[in-house]
């Protein structure tokens, strides 16, 4: 019997039972095999492989809700996870908002653009694996790569409920990174670059040798600057981190929790005119490409910010109903989670600013921030952290820039927009998209 013929006989198996009982339920279950390899001294470190497969319902019962799972689709198991689930749903909070919403959907991702065949040898993937080293340690002034790897995934998914959905996925993808470590002069700096793809094809070990040995390399006699307040650049990578920081703002399940600082902010004014903001469901080479969301409504693109006005929180089918919202579609769930929500792909739209207008003058290009999740505060908004990067002129990188840290508040930040670039960068994840974006002033504490 094939995975996915196990997987689906599991699933029916679970819902029967569930109808039995007189409850609803959705049922998530999946199987993923991946590989993956590292080098250390010029011969393989790791060479992995693995397997598994997770089921996990989610019951509705008495407007009661609660959520269970099982790495084995053996009966007995399947019955037990049910039982678990409906035990604790007898202790959940009674909510008027919590029931199966999706109806009779019956969606397949079957872009082949997702699914690729993988045609490629064992050894050519362990030669690129070893090529990620051996490209970092033969540069100059003999760097190390402590990190370096190559992996790659295959995995499907299906989603069904007792009201008769079931959904269908399934996909490939690869990727390789890898991290130098430069020594000179008693100065020491580390930086890297990955790659992935849907294709073995599409990786570029040389951009993640280069890319992470330059920027080591750029960075190894950087000082920091004066402290004060300065206009400042964030790379592509680093701006996504950012954001991903202060996702909060976006989500309909905080708004429902009540710590959704922008819960009240619907219709209203939240960025400058300059910034706009969609999540897309699909992006050409992106990396979070599905049919369907956790519950099995179709995906869809949303509108989250047009011209500084916030237009939509993303929101799954409880919370919608709960704030007397519409669904976004944006349901996010694992078969061990309880309900979320997420986005797609984070596209914020170009503006017409020339290159030479956004870097004019003087600025901080800040390409890599510390401890970013830590040192923010989602609620209010500020932030601090350590960060790196280039103080910049016209466009010229002057002179490379460390041990400082940049603070602010995020949502005034959005605010203090000067000039947006013409042109849309990709992140290295393939899930967030921006132009480049001048904020007018950040506090940098430097020396």
């Amino acid at each position: 019997m094939s995975e996915q013929s196990k997987l689906q006989q599991a699933i029916e198996h679970v819902l029967s039972a569930v109808q039995s009982k007189g409850a609803q339920a959705d049922v998530i279950a999946s199987s993923s095999n991946s590989f993956s390899l590292k080098a250390n001294k010029g011969e393989l470190d790791e060479y992995k492989v693995t397997s598994g497969q997770v089921i996990g319902v989610r019951v509705v019962q008495d407007q009661r809700v609660a959520t269970s799972y099982s790495e084995s689709l053996e009966p007995e198991s399947l019955d037990q996870m049910l039982n678990n689930a409906l035990d604790s749903a007898r202790f959940a909070k009674v909510d008027e908002h919590q029931q199966i919403s999706c109806l009779n959907s019956n969606i397949k991702s079957d872009l082949e653009e997702i699914n690729q065949p993988d045609t490629v040898s064992v050894d050519d993937k362990i030669a690129l694996a070893l090529s990620l080293e051996q490209g970092v340690t033969s540069k100059p002034y003999e760097p190390s790569s402590p990190y370096n790897g190559y992996g790659e995934s295959e995995s499907q998914l299906l989603i069904a409920n007792t009201q008769g959905t079931f959904c269908e996925h399934k996909e490939r993808s690869f990727s390789c990174y890898a991290y130098t470590l430069l020594e000179k002069d008693g100065k020491q700096s580390m930086d890297g670059a990955s790659s992935c793809g849907r294709s073995f094809s599409e990786l570029d070990s040389k951009f993640c040798i280069d890319h992470g040995y330059d920027l080591a390399f750029d960075l190894l006699e950087g000082e920091p600057v004066a402290t004060g307040n300065y206009s400042v650049i964030f790379e592509v990578d680093a701006l996504s981190s950012l954001f991903g920081a202060f996702g909060l703002c976006f989500s309909g399940v905080s708004a429902m929790k009540g710590v959704n600082p922008w819960r009240e902010k619907l219709g209203q004014s939240v960025a400058s005119p300059l910034f706009s903001m969609t999540d897309k469901a699909y992006v050409e080479g992106g990396m979070n490409i599905c049919a369907f969301d956790s519950e099995g409504f179709a995906a869809k693109d949303n509108q989250l910010i047009e011209k500084g006005e916030l237009k939509t929180l993303l929101h799954n089918s409880h919370t919608a109903k709960a704030l007397d919202a519409e669904s976004t579609a944006s349901a996010s769930r694992g078969a061990k989670s309880s309900l979320d929500v997420s986005p797609r792909h984070k596209v914020i739209a170009v503006g017409s600013s020339s290159s030479a207008e956004v870097t004019g003058g003087e600025y901080l290009e800040l390409v890599d921030l510390a401890g970013v999740h830590s040192g923010a505060d989602a609620i209010s908004g500020d932030f601090s952290f350590g960060a790196s990067g280039f103080l910049c002129r016209d466009g010229k990188r002057v002179q490379p820039v460390r041990g400082i840290t940049v603070a602010g508040n995020f949502y005034k930040m959005l605010n203090e927009i000067d000039a947006m670039g013409s042109v849309l960068e990709t992140s290295q994840s393939r899930n967030f998209y921006s132009p480049v974006i001048r904020f007018a002033r950040l506090s940098i504490g430097g020396k």
